[in-house]
This record gives structure tokens, sequence and C-alpha cells, in this order.
């Protein structure tokens, strides 16, 4: 509703007194409505300008209309703010709600095997319900006799409801941790949208206020750096450029003015400058509350559906948005709405490293399941009719047709059962939780992780490049040395040796030529430091004009920002920030900071003792360098240059706009060397990261001889080594050819040495990341995490694998581009974080450890079991049960480890170490050796042990038997004692190490026992169990007891000896797969990875078989293909097939199917990737000559790959040439050839 205001009313109003809680009518007496503002902020440029003086006047009486002032802001009190929410709305965009508990029970119910057992479970109860005629009982056969007691023929209805019922209780479970998922990412968004706070002026005070809180009608501050919280006008702005590509998509930085263009919108990022705006709209009616409104939904949400639709996303976007941000380096975080969802999906999609090996290596145990249950299922039925109609030799009787259909269902049940064990639903269970647990317990390690998956990445990550400034040291900024009037002062000098001219041109220049949003406050505690507010380098310089006895905000007060004629502020490319001062008289005065060896270079005049101006000729500049600048440098101190200009009347007003003509000839006034005192605790940290295979990189704007001073100090350079430390300029002109283009091969001559890396520019950085990740130099691919703070970090976070924003110094632009937050800015954290990464990554394993061996168990006891005794050992709910255990609480148990610090003394695992090593697979192997040799043995002979009733063949529901219940308690028990074996995977001794620091495993560990001795002795019918007596339970527990000793056995035999071990679970990566070969999976959901490993011409010999054995289809299918990409090998993938063939002749006739099995020495575990590819032109016989580089491998589809399993691996043996001895695997393959 528009109000309208009589102009005496305006005129009362205009004082600030305005805003006595006036309550006159309801929709907020301001003088202009909601609708008012938001037709205004939908214009641009000159129409805006028009509009404005056409409805307001000017900002000024858009002001008064709002009832603010530019220069105090509002009153801040709570009854106003809270009137103006009322009626213009909160800066809040509304997310859609969470998805209710129902919901994911819904989802849960949609599990494919779930759907199976229930189904089973309804029929099997509708069964149980039908009785045939007692007379025609004995006609269907003995299995269905021996049903004498009615009472138990009364219980047959207990299978199908225990069933449905543990149904229920997975379902439940599934549910609840999708649902405390959910609330623990919202937590993580609040608590993102919690650390954003703003600047705002309220009441003449500059304060920080959330982003939420921000009102219409708020004055706020903005400069370099920042993410526009909501609309607004500019009300004063020095040099401001914003960059508006967010909304608009164009990648140029677009001036604001008050003249030209004062209209600011939300989500857009200020590139330069800084400024003053009057907040015009918020939340839903800012410009990207109104994006939102139309896509119907916040960002969080599409979120969540990303989780779901991973895989929607075409490569097509994928490969479009890759090519955009490799072409505009800078400006590759201008991404338009459009686009973040299309990245955000590309984002998803990219699944981590580690679900990459999970998800296949869970659909590869899940086939195994299927085929086993189905096996089972078969054997099963045609025992059961082979028995009944042929031994036996029955007639099918139509009133025994329930019974029998009774017992194709129970079968079928069985079947189920085996394939729920089998599939390891707890897989993703147990990443989540693992990285739940690790992202709650890495906020109070101060990283607040913004990408689940960044916190496992970091634990495979081989290189570090951080930031110098407030990461690597305090960022609390002190001058400690002075050159100023011709002398250098070792300590700060006292006032009065400085000649008072001098002096007050040098504080009047600190004080204007600064951001006034810079300030040093008074302590905090009694007798603590001062405290840093804004820039700290300019803090610095403010502290220096304390330190020199002088008051720098009365000069802010005398000349405020507003009277400042024109300021260039900093930017990477300036490098120095200049202020200028229009005089009474009409002349002008230019103050001028920034680095010493680039403002010397513009100066042409020094100031003197005397006061007098002398000239400064670039010889007494190298002297200066010599004697003042290096020896200051080499100390590890910054040094700054502050200069002076003068404009005299008589030349005119210069033009501004000409920035090379109007930074010269200025006079030097002074150099300070600003000291920045490396963090305590960094040399520790870094020492950890060397131990752990972590290469840590400076890359700093400063220059070379303070980088250099200060990684000495940290550690990253110990005097001795050979490491490089060079200058930006330097880096880019040895990574250019002549044309002036980046080269890879040019980068992989410099990186490795590389340490520091001086005077770089944002672009530098991103190069540097850019060519470590792409580089084949070394065998593994480098995974590489980069600290960033500047907006012109952006880029650089991005490329990263993992970018870490600071959450101090960090700009909003970089926060938005990293995957996680230091909320400390302490390079310690990033050890921390590494540490996390690594345990993930161990959680998982041992997990699998686990899981793999009852999985391996269970099916083979419940698929033997079947076929001999007709019926499975461990009943449907019993097998639910174990699931469960084994599934959902030993997940959680595994997963919830905390981690060591021993995690740090190993070097990071590849991106393709294989999940399971070949000590994990000994385990695995040797427990479930173990396991069925006790099953078995109960199984067959337990009754005569025990001296019990044996049960087996035991009709349909027969009671339980004392038997089958010792069977399945040793199966549990086993199974828990194993749990504890599972905790270490690098086969130490120690199990119990540090099992007390670990509550929830322990009290899991217990639980389950308990709820184990509940349900053996009153379980009763539904779990097929009768109590035990006390004996048989110690016997039961000694048994499992038993498998702790036997793991130290195992854990004595030496992995290097058991040389038919295999690893499994390797990872296949996005970043090895060409464009084309993208495309052309669009449809397939899931790449089939074995053929993705020849793709990478990465053939492994298989070792453990004596031939190599394929079908000739393969080299028919080689030759039928030409290869796509003729020629664009690189000349290191010339060690061809060539190298190890000592017999040209090469034709593979055999044609048993070969079983893949991977390489089994744990030295190559990392399998070299470069490309060691087979070529089409190769297989042919040809003499084998070294210079003929193959072409890479074939074709995509039909590398090999034609006939089912016969896969043919190639490994590049490290010994290319060594003669084959008999016995090699390479006399094997001649041999078999």
């Amino acid at each position: 509703p528009l109000c309208t205001f009589v102009i005496g009313d305006i005129m009362a109003n205009n004082s600030y007194s305005g805003v006595k809680n006036s309550t006159a009518n309801h929709h907020g007496d301001f003088g202009c409505s909601l609708k008012d503002l938001r037709s205004l902020m939908e214009l641009r440029g000159a129409e805006a300008i028009g509009k404005i003086g056409e409805s307001y006047g000017d900002v000024q009486g858009l002001c008064t209309r709002l009832k603010t002032s530019p220069v105090d802001g509002l009153s801040g009190q709570p009854a106003d703010i809270d009137k103006r929410k009322e009626v213009f709305g909160q800066n809040l965009i509304p997310p859609k709600k969470p998805k209710t508990f129902l919901q994911l029970v819904w989802e849960a119910l949609q599990d494919v095997t779930l759907i199976i057992l229930e189904v089973a479970a309804i029929v099997s109860l509708g069964l149980s319900f039908y009785r045939p005629p007692d007379a025609e009982r004995e006609h269907c056969g003995s299995a269905a006799g021996g049903v004498e007691d009615d009472g138990e023929a009364e219980a047959g209805w207990i299978e199908g409801a225990a069933i449905l019922l543990s149904v229920v209780c997975v379902v439940l479970v599934t549910a609840f941790n999708d649902w405390s998922k959910e609330k623990q990412f919202r937590g993580l968004q609040s608590r993102i949208e919690q650390e954003q706070k703003f600047a705002v002026v309220r009441g003449g005070q500059v304060i920080q206020i959330p982003v939420a809180e921000i009102v219409v009608g708020d004055v706020a501050q903005i400069k370099y750096g920042d993410l526009l919280p909501s609309d607004g006008i500019l009300i004063q702005g020095n040099d401001l450029k914003i960059d508006e590509s967010s909304l608009t998509g164009e990648s140029d930085h677009v001036k604001k003015t008050l003249e030209r263009d004062p209209m600011l919108l939300s989500g857009t990022h200020v590139m330069e400058g800084s400024g003053k705006m009057l907040v015009t709209a918020v939340g839903e009616n800012s410009q990207t509350g109104i994006i939102f409104a139309l896509l119907g939904a916040s960002e969080e949400d599409d979120d969540d559906e990303e989780e779901k639709e991973k895989g929607k996303a075409t490569s097509a976007a994928k490969a479009a948005d890759g090519a955009a941000m490799e072409m505009q380096p800078l400006n590759s975080d201008e991404v338009d709405i459009d686009e973040k969802r299309k990245s955000n999906l590309k984002e998803k999609k990219e699944k981590s490293v580690l679900q990459g090996k999970l998800t296949k290596l869970a659909v590869q145990i899940g086939k195994a399941g299927l085929v086993m249950s189905a096996i089972t299922v078969i054997i099963l039925v045609v025992l059961f009719v082979v028995d009944t109609f042929w031994v036996q030799g029955l007639p099918w009787h139509k009133d025994c047709t329930p019974i029998y259909i009774q017992f194709f269902v129970k079968f079928f049940i069985i079947g189920v059962t085996v394939l729920v064990v089998a599939v390891p639903e707890g897989l993703p269970l147990a990443v989540t939780i693992s990285l739940a647990y690790s992202v709650k317990k890495m906020m109070k390690d101060n990283n607040l992780v913004r990408h689940l998956d960044a916190c496992e990445t970091m634990g495979n990550a081989t290189a570090i490049c951080s930031d110098k400034t407030g990461t690597l040291t305090m960022n609390r900024m002190t001058v400690v040395q002075a050159y100023v009037a011709d002398k250098h002062y070792r300590n700060v000098p006292e006032p009065q040796l400085i000649p008072a001219a001098i002096m007050d041109i040098l504080v009047l220049g600190i004080s204007v030529n600064s951001a006034y949003t810079t300030n040093i406050m008074s302590p905090e505690k009694e007798g603590g430091l001062p405290r840093q507010v804004g820039n700290k380098t300019e803090c610095a310089l403010l502290g220096f004009a304390n330190d020199l006895k002088r008051d720098y905000q009365a000069i802010r007060n005398e000349i405020p920002e507003e009277k400042l004629y024109k300021v260039y502020t900093f930017n990477s490319c300036r490098k120095s920030m200049s202020t200028v001062l229009k005089n009474a008289d009409g002349s002008f005065r230019m103050f001028s900071k920034g680095a010493s060896e680039i403002l010397l270079k513009k100066c042409s005049k020094l100031l003197t003792a005397s006061g007098e101006t002398k000239v400064f000729r670039p010889r007494d500049r190298e002297d200066m360098v010599k004697k003042v600048i290096e020896p200051m440098a080499s100390e590890g101190l910054r040094t700054i240059c502050l200069a002076y200009r003068d404009f005299p009347v008589s030349e005119g007003e210069p033009d501004w706009d000409q920035e090379n003509d109007i930074l010269t000839s200025l006079t030097c006034v002074c150099v300070v060397g600003i000291e920045d005192p490396v963090r305590p605790e960094v040399p520790d940290a870094i020492k950890k990261c060397q131990r752990a295979g972590i290469t840590v990189r400076m890359v700093t704007g400063d220059n070379i001889n303070t980088a250099r001073a200060i990684a000495t100090k940290c550690g990253i350079l110990q005097p001795g080594d050979e490491f490089l430390c060079m200058e930006g300029k330097e880096f880019n002109r040895r990574i250019r050819n002549e044309k002036g283009e980046i080269e890879q091969e040019r980068i992989d001559k410099i990186w490795p040495k590389l340490r520091v890396l001086a005077r770089s520019s944002p672009t530098d950085k991103h190069t540097l990341v850019k060519g470590i990740i792409d580089s084949t130099v070394l065998e593994q691919r480098q995974v590489v995490a980069v600290t960033g703070d500047g907006t012109n970090d952006g880029p650089a976070l991005k490329k990263a694998d993992v970018g870490f924003a600071m959450g101090i110094a960090g700009t909003d632009v970089a926060k938005e581009a990293s995957d996680i937050i230091l909320t400390d800015d302490n390079f310690s954290s990033i050890v921390k974080a590494v540490m996390w990464g690594r345990n993930v990554y161990d959680s998982i394993s041992k997990f699998l450890q686990f899981q793999l061996t009852v999985n391996v168990v269970a099916v083979i006891v419940a698929f033997t079991g079947a076929c001999i005794t007709q019926d499975s050992p461990l009943k449907a709910v019993q097998m639910l049960w174990v699931n469960l255990i084994m599934d959902t609480f030993a997940s959680l148990a595994l997963a919830t480890e905390p981690p060591t610090e021993s995690l740090l003394l190993r070097k990071p695992y590849g991106r393709n170490k294989p999940l399971i090593s070949r000590t994990m697979m000994k385990n695995i192997l040797g427990h479930g050796v173990y396991q069925l040799i006790i099953i078995f043995t109960l199984l067959f002979v337990g009754e005569q042990i025990f001296d019990i009733d044996s049960g087996r063949y035991a009709p349909l529901h027969s009671p339980p038997s004392e038997h089958y219940t010792i069977i399945f308690n040793t199966f549990v028990l086993l199974q828990l004692f194993n749990e504890i074996n599972a905790r270490k995977i690098h086969g130490e001794r120690n199990v119990f190490d540090g099992i007390f620091n670990n509550l929830i495993f322990c009290s899991i560990v217990f639980g389950t026992f308990i709820i184990q001795i509940v349900i053996v002795q009153w379980g009763g019918k539904p779990f097929s169990c009768v109590g035990l007596s006390i004996d048989q339970w110690l016997w039961c527990t000694f048994l499992g007891f038993s498998s702790l000793l036997w793991g130290q056995l195992i854990s004595s035999i030496p992995t290097k000896s058991l040389r038919f071990l295999k690893s499994a679970g390797h990872g296949t990566q996005r970043q090895e797969i060409p464009d084309e070969e993208l495309e052309d999976m669009e449809e397939m959901e899931e790449i089939d990875h074995a053929e993705r490993e020849l793709r990478r011409g990465q053939i492994l010999w298989f070792r453990g078989l004596n031939r190599i054995q394929t079908q000739i289809r393969v080299v028919n299918a080689f030759r039928s293909s030409l290869s796509p990409y003729e020629g664009l090998e690189k000349p290191e993938s010339r060690s061809s097939i060539h190298n190890f063939m000592t017999h040209p002749e090469f034709r593979i006739e055999d044609s048993e199917p070969s079983i893949p099995l991977i390489d089994d020495t744990d030295a190559e575990d990392d399998a070299p990737t470069k490309r060691n590819s087979a070529s089409p032109r190769n297989v042919t016989p040809t003499p084998p000559s070294p210079s003929l580089s193959p072409t890479p491998s074939p074709n995509q589809n039909n590398n090999a790959v034609e006939s089912g399993n016969n896969h043919l691996y190639v490994e590049g043996n490290k010994a290319a040439g060594t003669p084959s001895a008999p016995g090699s695997p390479l006399h094997s393959l001649e041999t078999s050839l």
C-alpha cells in the first residue's frame, strides 16, 4: 500500500528523530512501498537514475523516505528493526521444507531386496493359515509329515510375521539415518550462513551483523571481496567495480558511480574498491531472491535433489562447462545461477574417489550375491521335487498344492535372505556415517566442511599450496623497522628524531590513504594486544602512526571519507593504493602506498632530513634496494613504501583515468619493514606434512627474499636443499613457449622442485595448481589442496581438489569457491583435515574387512547348508538380524573410530590404491575359512559333541532345535569378536589399542551381545531359537573368542609369502576418461570399470595365472577398429608391448577364458598411469623396433572386452629389459604364445 506524506511532515521527519516509533497506520509509515522499491530495483543505469530523480529527488531523498541517515544509518532500536522486517521482509530466502520422516520411510521401502522379502513374507503368511485335511497329509510326502502337535502348527505364521517385523526394523533404521544426515546437512548450511557477517552503520557506529539481520534502510559498508547480501543503491563509492556475471552472465566488471550506475544487486561480487550503499530490497524481494522464487526453490534444496540425481546431468554440459572454466581462469567464479545448478550437478556427478571405488565394489558383490541366491533357490527346488515326486514316487495331489507352494515359498525366502546378506547395503551407510561423524568432529578442529567428499579427498592429498600471510603467519602485522629521512632505523624511531615536516606528511598519508574500515581498537582484555580490524597491513601502518604518538582518528574525523577526492583502491595488478585530496587553493595532493620495489620505480624524488626533496635516480634506487630493502626482506619483513605527489594549480586538473601518468614522479617519504611473525605451531605442522608424504609449497605475493626467509623459518625450505624459489615473472617466462602459450611439459620441469613462488598473481596460482593436477610426471596423479583468502583466489580454489578458504581473513567470494573453511585461518588445521581424511578411508576399509568376512561366511553357510540339508542353517529372521548387526551397527562402530597421529606416518594412498589391500584380503580369507570350519563342524557333528538332538532334515513348521540355535549363536559371537579384529587393517598385533577412546564402539559391541542373549533365550519361535544352558553359552562364547586368537595367528603370517592374494576395489577416476568417451557413456549409468582400466592402456599382466589365454576375437576386435586418437600420445608412452616381447610373433590362439586378477605385489599396487598401451598395429607380427610409438588404445568400447571375462592386462614391468627367466611371468607368456 502506498503511503503518502504531507510535505510538512516530511520536513519534520527529515531529521533523524522521525523514527520515534510513530504507530500511525499499520502499513509502516515509510515514504515508499515495497512495490515501488521492487520496480525501482528492476531498472539499470541511466533509467534508474532518472526514476530516482523523478520520484525521490536523489538518493538523499530516498534515505529520507526510508527514515535513515546516509551518515549515521538506522538507530538500531529493536522496535524499528522489527517494523522494517514486517513491512519489507527479512533478508532470508526460506528453504524448502525438509523431507518428513514418513517420506524417508517410504523411500527406504523402495529398496528392491526389501520389496522381494515383503512379498515373500506375505505369501508365506497367507499360506501358513491353510490346513489340508488330515487324511491327505500322508500323501503329501515325508517332508510334510511330522507336524503332529497342533500348537506348533498354529505357529506357522510366525516366520512370515517376523520377517515383516525385521523389514520394518531395517526400514526405520535406514530412514532414521537419512533423517539425521539431512538434519546435519541443514545444520551445516545454517552454520555457514551464520558465519557470514556484514558491516552496517547503525547509530553512527560500524557494526558487524549476520546477513539475515540486514533490513531495508540499513546503510551497509561494502568493500573489495564482498558478496552483496541484498539489493541497494550506492550512496558513496571509491573506484567501485562489481562483477555482476552471477546475474547477467557478462564477465566484464561493471563500474558503479553515483552519476552513471548506482544500482547494486544482491549475489554480485565486489571486485575492487569500496563504498556505502543504502539497502532497498532484501530476501525474496531482492534480485537473487526473485530468481530463486522463479526456480521454485532455494539452493539448499537443490543440493538435496542432486544427492538423488547424481547421474542426471549430461556430460556434454560438463564438457562445455569445463572448457569455459579453462578459457577464463580468472572469471571462472562467475557462473550464473543456471550454470550454478549445472556445476552443482557436475560436482555431484563426479563422485569422490572413494565413492567411485565403493559403488563399483558394491555392484560386484551384489552381482555375486544374486548369482549365489539364485543357485540356492534352484538347487533347493530341484532337490525337493526330485525327492518328493521321484524318490518317493508320489503323484501331485491338488489338496497338497498349498503345502508344496509353502515349501517353494520357504525356499524362495531362503534365497532372498542369502541375497539380503550378500548385498552390502551397509557400504553407503558406512561412508555417510563416517563422513558425517568426521565433519562434525572437524568443526571442533576448526574445519568447516562445505562439501562432504572434500574431507575424504584430503586424506589422499599429495601437495598443499599455501598462502603465506595469515595461514603460515599470524596475520598480526607490526612495523618494526623504518627508513625515513635518509636514515635506517632498526627499531621504530622516537617521534622527536623525525623532522616535523616529514612527520606531518607521513601521518596524514597513513591516515587518509587506507580504508576507513580499518581500525585499531582497544584490547578486549586488560593488558592484551590492541585489536586489529580490517586490512592487517594497513593496521600495521596505523599502529606505526600511534607509535609516533599521533592520533590518526583525529585526522580521519577532520577529513571524512566523503571528502576524499578520488581513491585508487588496492588490487592485485596495481599492488598499490592511492588517495587524492583537493586542497583549498584548488591544487591536489595524492598519497600512495604499496610494495616497495614497485613503488620505488615510480619515485623520482626523496624527502631528506631537512624536509627538502632531492632527486632520486635509478642508481640511488639500486643503492636503496641493496642497503635497505634486501636486509629487511632477508629478515622476513614485508617492505612497504609510502610516497606522495603534488599536482599544482597551474597544471590544471589531471585526467584521473590515465593511471600511468598519475602514478609517476612520486616523492618517497619512507620505507617501512612490517613483521608478520610465523605462527608458533606451523613449523611442527609442516614437519608432519612432510613426514606424511605431502609437499608443502608457499605461494605468496610478497617479494622473494621475504618469502624465502619465512619459508626457511617454517621449515618449507631446509638449509642445503636444492629446491627452487622463483618469482611469478620468472615462472611465467619458463612455462611459456615462444608464442606465449603455457606448455605442460615446461611446467613438469619446474613444479617437482618448486617450493616457493613469490610475487605471484592469482593467475600464476591457478596455472601452478592446474599444472600439478594435470601432470603425468609421477606415476600417481597429484591431489592438490590450496588455501586462499582473496577474491582473486577463486579460480585456484575451484580448480584444486580441495580448496581451503580462510574464515577470518577470507572474502565471501573465496568462501563460495572453497570446499572447507578454516575457521581459525591456521595451517595446522589443514594437517588435522589430512588426518581426518585418512581416517575416513581407513574406517571404510575396516568396515569392508568386517562386512566381507560376514558376507562370505553367511552366504556359503546358507548355500551349502541348503544344498546338503535342504534347509538353511541360518533362518531368514536370523539372517536379517545378522544383517542388521553387520551393516548398521558395525558401520556405526567402525566408522566412528577417532583418528590417531600414526595416520600421519604413512604416505598418501594413490587414487588407484585398491580399497582392499592384500593384508586385508588375507584377514578376510583367513577369518572366513576359520569361521566356516567351525560352523560346518557344528552343523554336521555338533549334535554328537553337545549330545543333543540333530536339527537337520527337520520338517516344515517343526519347532526350533537346540542344535541350530547353537550354530546361530556361535555364528553371531564369531562376528562380534571379529569386529574387534577388524579395528586394525595394516596387520597390527594389538587390536585393543585405543579401544576405550571409542565409546560408540564399546557400547555397540556390548549392546549387540546383550540383545543376542535376549534373542537366544527368549526369542523363541520367531527367531527359531531355544534357550541354551550355561555351559552351551560358555562354549559358544569360547568359540567366538577363539577368533581373536586366530587373528593373532593370521597376522603373524607375512603377506609377502602369500603370493596368490589379490587386492580388490580399484578406483577409476573421471579425470582419466577422455571427453569423447564420456559422451558415449552418457547412456550407461555405471561405466564398466574393467573396460576403463584397459582404456587407460594401463594394461596389467595377470601374474597368478601361468598363461594368458583369450580368444582370437580380441585380436580381431583390435584389428577391425581404427584408433580415433591417432598420434595424440606423448613421447613417454613408447614403452609399448614391444619392451617385453622377445619373440616378435604375437598370436593368441588359446581359447580358455582367463579370470582377471589384479596385480599382486604391494610395490606395484600403485600401477603406473603412463599409458603403456597395446595398439592394434603391434598385434600383427612386426620386428620389435623401440622407436615405433604405438597409437593409443583403439575405439572406446571394444578394448579387448568383446569376450566377457577375457581381459588382457599388461603391466609396465619395472625392469623392462630383463631377460625372462623361466618361471617369470614373461617366460610363461612366451610359452603360451
